[in-house]
């Protein structure tokens, strides 16, 4: 961590030990909102901002549900009055107009959730507040409207320039492991033996974000083992008898698992940068290491399987890969976009599709999301800029001579 990062986690740190003063207000909701809304001292503020976390802490899901209800419906904006900004802004273009045009078409309950977040250890709250958000309000329009607004204010709060890059290994505080246990997204950590085998080993790595507003909470973590050539099996990867090698040997990182922690994070991008970051790092560490690769499952590919009515079975290796590839490459979304969610992330990221392999993932999981198959996505760092650019404005997909032979018979063998 940098001394800045340092500086601010002490300051974080001092602040949530901070005992939560003030009496229990049990006035309703709507005028506690309203009062934190109007209130014009910086003390006073805190005390009924504290007195409304505390409040939601206590709620049950219907009491959740109204209270996000009342936000969506009584602090939302005044559209007359953005129409009457907007055209007095068209008439005379002028910093008054403008100001109050932008105070106008900002909904009072972005401003709410500002004044909530100035109580000391309110960050983590109101991500779990968030989190409930996205659980009760999933097909509910005017909360999906209110989303728009905690998401908003969250990609300035989580903007990569206030993360900070922290490398997880088995001296880290035993709170954080357990954490990366519990989050471990990907490949199911079993035991502590079995965390200790993916960050102790001087031929494996891990790095999480922090946010210094929540520096006991790892934002996204990425797991990276560091390898001989490209592996195709993520059972190599994590078998407990397998050979370790001393870092320097490795000409390959792999990055095997990426999981997102936060729940109420959720479309907040941080996985991009982290990818990125640690790839630039370890090039920077170990110049031997010349090719920055992942491990990743397919997760829509059985799915697929099942509505194509393609009974293939983890043992015909060569039509899963060629039925893997086609995939990957062909199928879409309406907005022309592939339809597995993990190739929309690196190629996003400007990845290139670099290899796919059969019985790579033998777990439960792995066979019941993919038959098996997995994928390396191959980061090219002289040319993720230009893949990244190409698939954003034209939604070119990068991909290995290999990978799009694989496609072409897989196409060949549907016609």
């Amino acid at each position: 961590m940098t001394l800045l990062a340092d500086l601010l986690s002490t300051v974080f740190e001092r602040r949530q030990r901070l005992g939560r003063a003030g009496h229990r207000d049990d006035r309703p909701i709507e005028v506690l909102t309203a009062d934190l809304i109007g209130a014009a001292g910086e003390v006073s503020g805190t005390t009924v901002a504290q007195n409304l976390l505390n409040r939601y802490a206590e709620m049950d899901d219907a009491a959740k549900l109204a209270f996000f209800h009342h936000l969506a419906r009584d602090m939302n904006i005044d559209a007359a009055r953005v129409r009457q900004a907007l055209d007095a802004y068209e008439t005379a273009q002028t910093k008054p107009t403008y100001r109050t045009f932008m105070q106008a078409a900002e909904p009072p309950r972005q401003e709410l959730i500002r004044r909530l977040n100035q109580v000391p250890g309110a960050t983590g709250a109101l991500v779990s507040m968030r989190a409930d958000l996205l659980r009760l309000g999933r097909d509910i329009d005017t909360l999906q409207a209110l989303d728009i607004d905690f998401r908003h204010l969250f990609a300035s709060w989580f903007n990569r320039g206030f993360l900070v890059l922290r490398r997880i290994n088995w001296e880290s505080p035993a709170q954080i492991l357990d954490k990366i246990i519990a989050y471990e997204a990907v490949h199911q950590i079993d035991s502590w033996d079995d965390l200790r085998r993916r960050v102790e080993p001087s031929d494996r790595r891990c790095f999480a974000f922090f946010h210094p507003a929540m520096p006991d909470e790892p934002l996204i973590f990425v797991e990276v083992a560091l390898t001989p050539g490209v592996p195709g099996s993520v059972q190599a990867v994590l078998a407990e008898n397998r050979e370790m090698i001393a870092a320097e040997t490795a000409d390959t990182a792999v990055f095997y698992s990426i999981s997102n922690c936060q729940a109420g994070l959720a479309s907040i991008s941080f996985g991009n940068s982290l990818i990125k970051q640690v790839a630039a790092d370890l090039a920077l560490e170990m110049p031997g290491l010349k090719t920055f690769v992942t491990l990743s499952p397919i997760p829509g590919l059985a799915d697929w399987l099942a509505e194509t009515d393609d009974a293939v079975t983890p043992e015909e290796d060569d039509r899963i890969r060629s039925l893997a590839a086609h995939y990957l490459l062909d199928v879409k979304r309406r907005d022309g976009l592939p339809r597995d969610p993990v190739a929309r992330f690196h190629l996003g990221n400007g990845a290139l599709i670099h290899q796919v392999s059969a019985n790579a993932d033998l777990s439960e999981k792995g066979l019941a999301q993919s038959r098996g198959a997995m994928v390396n996505y191959l980061y090219d760092l002289a040319k993720v800029s230009q893949n990244h650019e190409r698939f954003a404005v034209d939604h070119q997909i990068a991909a290995s001579a290999e990978v799009r032979a694989l496609a072409a018979t897989a196409r060949k063998a549907a016609a």
